[in-house]
C-alpha cells in the first residue's frame, strides 16, 4: 500500500467537488477541471478532506493508487492556486514575444520560431527576456514549458539559451591554450 495515498487532501474553502462514476470534477475560483479515475480506485469527501481509497481486489498495480491520490491534489492545488513556470532568456538579442495565440521567440536562429500557446494556459512576457506560463493543469504548464526550453536548451560553454528562473546551468571550461 502507498504511504502517500493514504493521505487525505486538504480541500481549501470556495472548491465544490462532484463525484460521478470513474470522474472527479473541481471547481474553485481559478477555474475548473475535470479527472477520470479507473476502477479500483474510489474518492470520497468527508469534513472539508478528500480520501482516495484503492480496492486491492481491482486489479489494479497498487503504485497507481499513489499515482490518483497525487493527481487529484495536483487539481485541488490547480483550481484553487494555479501553477506557474518562468523561463529565462539568456544572449546576445534573444528576445520572446507574444502575438496572439502565438509565443515567438528569437534566439539566434535565421528564422523567429513560434510556439502555438495551448488555449488552457496563459502566456506572459516581461522584459522580452522573461517568459511567464500559469495555468490550472500542473502537466499542462510543465509540457509547454519543457516545449520552449528545448527550442534552444542552455549550452555548457556560453550558458546561452532559454533556462527556468531556478535552473543552475553547469559550465564548462573552454578550450585551454597550450603553453610554451
Amino acid at each position: 500500500m502507498s504511504r502517500l495515498g493514504k493521505k487525505p487532501i486538504p480541500l481549501p474553502k470556495g472548491i465544490e467537488v462532484k463525484l460521478s462514476k470513474g470522474i472527479v470534477e473541481m471547481k474553485g475560483p481559478k477555474g475548473t477541471i475535470k479527472r477520470s479515475i479507473p476502477e479500483g480506485i474510489s474518492v470520497k469527501v468527508e469534513e472539508s478532506k478528500i480520501f482516495v481509497e484503492f480496492d486491492e481486489k481491482s486489479g489494479l498495480d497498487s503504485p497507481m493508487y499513489g499515482l490518483y491520490r497525487s493527481l487529484i491534489n495536483n487539481v485541488v492545488i490547480g483550481v484553487s492556486e494555479g501553477f506557474e513556470k518562468q523561463l529565462s532568456l539568456v544572449g546576445v538579442g534573444y528576445r520572446a514575444a507574444v502575438k496572439g495565440e502565438v509565443l515567438d521567440l528569437q534566439l539566434g536562429f535565421s528564422h523567429p520560431s513560434q510556439i502555438k500557446i495551448p488555449t488552457e494556459l496563459k502566456v506572459l512576457v516581461e522584459k522580452s527576456t522573461l517568459i511567464k506560463i500559469t495555468g490550472l493543469d500542473k502537466q499542462a504548464v510543465g509540457q509547454f514549458a519543457a516545449t520552449v526550453r528545448a527550442v534552444r536548451p542552455p549550452e555548457p560553454y556560453k550558458g546561452k539559451g532559454v533556462r527556468y528562473v531556478d535552473e543552475q546551468v553547469r559550465r564548462k571550461a573552454g578550450k585551454a591554450a597550450k603553453g610554451k
